[in-house]
């Protein structure tokens, strides 16, 4: 199954992340597994550049599904262009998409993919509203 990213959508964070020889696997391009590292990595950039790094103790981000799409393969060596973008915030939940091409080759695709981000209380183990600083970065 693919999921297309949606048209209306706001970049929110872009970011470059080296190809390391460790990220291939044996048909020599990099390992699909490594694609969601990319996504994951952008993510908590993305959230830490907002003032909101991880804290088990508070609230925060929880992924409750992610998707890839891949286009074309990311070989070693080369640099990773990651661009991130929001949409649909609701009451709990926001919608994260992600771009990934080659910063040699900006306009070609590799892969894309999102994730459905809820808004968690870690202590309590439940989903709580956004805070009104997150709705503000995802408007």
């Amino acid at each position: 199954m693919r999921i297309e990213l949606p048209e209306q959508k706001k970049l929110v964070f872009e970011m470059t992340m080296p190809i390391r020889w460790g990220d291939m696997d044996a048909m020599g391009h990099v390992n699909n597994t490594v694609y969601f590292r990319y996504l994951e990595t952008i993510r908590l950039e993305w959230m830490t550049s907002v003032g909101c790094p991880p804290d088990p103790r508070g609230e925060g981000p929880v992924i409750v599904n992610a998707f890839c799409n891949f286009y074309k393969q990311l070989e070693y060596p080369g640099t990773v262009l990651a661009r991130m973008y929001v949409s649909d915030p609701a009451r709990t939940t926001f919608e994260t998409w992600c771009t990934l091409a080659r910063t040699d080759d900006p306009d070609t695709i590799c892969a894309a993919g999102g994730a459905t981000t809820i808004w968690v209380n870690f202590p309590a183990q439940k989903a709580a509203p956004l805070p009104d600083w997150l709705k503000a970065q995802l408007a």
